[in-house]
């Protein structure tokens, strides 16, 4: 009786923690609508990308009378504000052609980089099918077959499509570059229906890498987007935080120290934005008043975190395998030293253990010289006298998510 007694105590006194925990959320108002500060709010109105947003407006102008408008390339690091100035003003042109009367539009936007659609060109057009409402098996039938059934739904009435592919250099990485030159050859065999298509990316070189064709026809036009400077990353921050969280729960400096940490990050309007709301959220978990400015560094540790394990988890096959020999390495050698034949010989015998195909040595060395641009991995090299030169590489991910980052590995790989 004594022992289960013992037990009904524990068990309350575990329950009033957790009352504890959930009245915290209900009796901290810090926040007045926290979704303002999530990466997919529309704002009404964009700050420091007027000109921008007025030039893409020019370019897709053309639609409200019926004609196709150019292929558009939009381009800038992480957080320039790239998608939102497409969204908005695909948002804008859409209502004006329903108020003007027009002929039909439509606006569609695409992720490349989520997992349902980037392994395949046939999930991508499966994809623009689904968001035309039409929908095709998840596997099954020839490409060819897809794409006859995108241009039977969209051609059978006068009509203009906008595409927006959005971080299309990650679909090209999985793929290659032929789904961009297909859809933008497809006007040739429509013949009520246009398409116009404005591909997205964070990479500043991403076209040069591209086959000639394509490149000439999906960069008819290009808008580069600079990175934002410190004080307009503070005017948008100030601008959504008066819209995110109750009057005065700031502290003095939390919207200044935010701007710095974010364009110290390139720039990076979006981290900056979830650097607040982190920020806001640590301070109700600890129970504060207040967003301090010591809750600014606990998120940008918390984000530096989740960010590495998230590319971990986005990378292709071969970038896992690679990474995986990596780490098992590092696990099993301690201080030693690795080396890029080390990384080689284990990543050969994962592939026979999981059974993918082995790329060569020098395309490895690749993805390790990529790692090492992510920060993942320092890979210096080093001189082995006549035996030529190699990679000395050294781990460079935080002891507390290095099983973490083994386990969405293994997971991945089904090891």
């Amino acid at each position: 009786m004594f022992i289960i007694g013992t037990v009904l105590l524990v068990e309350r006194g575990k329950m009033d923690k957790l009352d504890k925990i959930f009245d915290s959320y209900v009796s901290n108002n810090l926040f007045k609508s926290k979704s303002i500060l999530q990466s997919n709010y529309s704002p009404e109105s964009i700050l420091h990308r007027g000109e921008q947003i007025e030039t893409i407006a020019s370019i897709l102008g053309p639609v409200l009378k019926g004609e196709r408008a150019s292929n558009l390339f939009l381009y800038g690091k992480t957080g320039t504000g790239k998608t939102l100035s497409a969204k908005y003003v695909g948002e804008k042109i859409e209502s004006k052609a329903k108020e003007t009367g027009g002929e039909g539009l439509k606006f569609l936007y695409i992720n490349c980089k989520s997992k349902k659609v980037s392994d395949t060109e046939y999930r991508i057009v499966a994809e623009i099918i689904k968001l035309l409402g039409g929908s095709v098996p998840a596997t099954g039938l020839p490409t060819d077959a897809v794409y006859t059934r995108f241009t039977d739904m969209i051609d059978w009435k006068k009509q203009n499509i906008i595409l927006v592919l959005d971080e299309i250099d990650q679909a090209v990485k999985k793929i290659s570059d032929d789904f961009i030159y297909t859809l933008t050859r497809i006007n040739s065999e429509l013949k009520n229906a246009q398409i116009s298509l404005i591909g997205i990316s964070n990479s500043l070189t991403f076209m040069d890498n591209l086959d000639p064709r394509v490149r000439s026809s999906l960069g008819e036009e290009e808008i580069v987007f600079p990175p934002y400077n410190a004080l307009q990353l503070r005017d948008i921050l100030k601008f959504r935080a008066e819209l995110a969280f109750e009057e005065g729960v700031l502290e003095e400096g939390v919207i200044e120290k935010c701007a710095a940490y974010a364009a110290r990050e390139h720039g990076d309007a979006r981290r900056a934005l979830d650097l607040l709301r982190v920020a806001g959220e640590i301070a109700i978990r600890e129970g504060k008043k207040k967003v301090l400015l010591k809750h600014i560094d606990m998120a940008n540790e918390k984000i530096e975190k989740d960010k590495m394990l998230d590319i971990i988890e986005s990378e292709p096959t071969q970038f896992q395998l690679v990474l995986y020999s990596i780490v098992l390495l590092d696990a099993q050698r301690g201080r030693e030293r690795i080396f890029t034949g080390d990384v080689y010989n284990t990543y050969f015998d994962i592939c026979a253990k999981t059974k993918n195909e082995r790329l060569t040595q020098r395309r490895v060395s690749d993805i390790i010289a990529e790692f090492d641009m992510l920060g993942m991995i320092n890979a210096r090299v080093i001189s082995k006298g006549r035996h030529g030169r190699t990679r000395e590489i050294r781990l460079m991910l935080a002891s507390n998510i290095k099983d973490k980052a083994r386990e969405i590995l293994e997971k991945g790989l089904d090891l």
